[in-house]
């Protein structure tokens, strides 16, 4: 079976069948006494096979490019004239553009792919968002709505109903600053402010900043290395950002701590990153939980997350700055034993640091 992978070699051997069929009108005339000179058939066989093949190179180029103008015009997305297009099939195989055209429909399949899943997940989130902001706002109305019924009069009930009250605000700022945060993290983390800084003694801020929360439930904060400072641990990051992630993931572990615990913060130097770790021996996570729980929203224990006062956007916020770093962050923990939040981020040159 004879492989045509060109127009030339189509339109070749169109002008050769052509040229056969020629030389054989010519063999029979011979045949029955017509006088032939062969070097007019030859030269009539030459003619025929170079006629046929241009006309049939022309017809096919045409034809090809008739098929192929609607197509390119979609792929490039304007009108395509037929001039273009007989110079783009001018040095390619019909083959080389099939394999163009796989490339150009998987391209777009993917990104058919990614924009159903940006509207799926733009969907589930402002679902997520309408939920939360929801209840503190029903919340604030039923209790407006009965001091205004009369409650307001009466002395057991109007004091503890305005503190229900100013408690859903609260969370509703709660919830829409960190909207807020999220968002001017997701449109300027490309404008991130880099400079070397002293991770420890960030730590050990952020650490003294959130004592008081801490001491509600006993639990005692720990920064291995702030003893001695300034520590070997510095960095090249966004100070103010990287410091976002530390009151987090601290204040995460105080909320979801258990009484009289501990969180603990250490750092490790892992030759040009250094390793954050933030562990508690507090509740723990679920294994079904701890592949979403970076995810908006989400809670392992929403009817205590609520009542802890925490939006189910704080550990989101920790991935988007973190991975906004070009590192990752990574959870292991278990029920009942507590949790280990890790990241790295790139480790300063000492040398002109000091």
């Amino acid at each position: 079976m004879v492989s045509i992978k060109t127009k030339e070699a189509a339109s070749a051997w169109i002008g050769l069948l052509a040229t056969v069929i020629v030389a054989g009108i010519l063999f029979i005339l011979g045949a029955k006494g017509v006088p032939i000179r062969w070097i007019v058939a030859a030269v009539v066989l030459f003619c025929t096979f170079s006629i046929v093949t241009f006309v049939a190179l022309f017809i096919i180029r045409k034809y090809v490019a008739y098929k192929l103008k609607p197509i390119y015009s979609i792929v490039l997305s304007r009108d395509v004239h037929t001039k273009e297009i007989f110079s783009e099939l001018k040095d390619k195989k019909v083959e080389n553009i099939g394999e163009e055209l796989t490339a150009w429909a998987d391209t777009n399949d993917k990104e058919i792919a990614r924009l159903k899943e940006a509207e799926r997940f733009r969907k589930q989130y402002l679902g997520n968002v309408a939920h939360e902001l929801k209840t503190p706002i029903f919340n604030v109305q039923g209790y407006i709505s009965t001091l205004l019924d009369g409650g307001l009069e009466d002395e057991l009930i109007n004091r503890k109903y305005l503190e229900r009250a100013e408690k859903s605000i609260d969370r509703l700022i709660n919830i829409v600053n960190d909207l807020d945060t999220i968002s001017k993290l997701e449109s300027s983390m490309n404008k991130l402010d880099f400079e070397k800084f002293d991770i420890v003694a960030l730590a050990k801020e952020i650490a003294e900043q959130t004592e008081m929360e801490a001491d509600k439930k006993q639990i005692r904060i720990s920064v291995k290395g702030a003893e001695n400072l300034p520590s070997p641990f510095w960095v090249v990051a966004d100070k103010h950002y990287v410091g976002q992630v530390f009151v987090n993931l601290i204040v995460n572990s105080i909320r979801y701590g258990k009484e009289d615990g501990t969180t603990r913060i250490r750092f490790r130097d892992m030759l040009d990153k250094i390793l954050v770790e933030v562990e508690d021996n507090g509740l723990g996570i679920g294994k079904e939980d701890l592949p979403r729980v970076f995810e908006r929203f989400y809670r392992t224990d929403k009817g205590r997350s609520r009542e802890q006062g925490g939006t189910g956007l704080g550990l989101a916020i920790v991935k988007h700055i973190v991975e906004a770093h070009g590192e990752r962050i990574t959870v292991r923990s278990e029920l009942g034993v507590g949790s280990t939040f890790s990241f790295t981020l790139k480790k300063a040159n000492l040398q002109n640091t000091k």
